[in-house]
């Protein structure tokens, strides 16, 4: 595979829906995002799903920007008020979590497991997470070996609304031992 390696440090900054809609949708209906479930969205659902989050106090949505420029979106959720509200036990400390990388032309090694690494560790930076949650499609084989090469594993399958999804935790203490292995 020819590409840079990916070994950059990412910034975040909150997703500003007029502003942010265009791009997003551009990442989130490729047919490469169609885990993303919004393959079908027009310009002003993205911008309406993400004024949406942008004003619920238990869901946020962050672009991960590389030198100024977007190049990843994060999302984070309370998992008892959100997502997996009555799918499973949360515990006080837990934190739902999804992201998106967008199909590009030119993909760097490794890229990739830098966002999701970026990701969790922007996660664990707060004191009070202590473990972030995600529910990928059962489908998604790619992410479920992003997932464990951070540390999650997996619990059980689960149906939510949109999909049969697999359960899984990542403790603080797993996702150092993944990223200094």
């Amino acid at each position: 595979m020819t590409g840079t390696t990916t070994t950059t440090t990412f910034t975040f900054r909150p997703v500003d829906p007029p502003a942010d809609a265009g791009l997003l949708h551009s990442w989130v209906t490729h047919p490469k995002a169609a885990f993303w479930m919004m393959r079908d969205a027009r310009p002003e659902d993205v911008e309406r799903a993400y004024r949406e989050i942008a004003a619920d106090e238990h869901h946020h949505a962050l672009l991960g920007l590389r030198d100024g420029t977007p190049v990843f979106l994060m999302e984070t959720y309370d998992p008892a008020h959100r997502e997996l509200a009555g799918l499973y036990e949360a515990r006080p400390g837990d934190v739902g979590m999804h992201f998106l990388t967008p199909a590009t032309d030119t993909p760097e090694h490794g890229f990739t497991k830098a966002v999701i690494t970026a990701v969790m560790a922007r996660l664990f930076e707060d004191p009070a997470v202590r473990r972030v949650v995600v529910e990928p499609d059962v489908r998604n084989t790619a992410v479920h070996a992003l997932n464990a090469a951070v540390g999650f594993v997996p619990e059980r399958e689960i149906d939510t609304p949109e999909k049969r999804a697999l359960l899984s935790f990542c403790t603080r203490e797993q996702f150092e031992k993944a990223v200094t292995a």
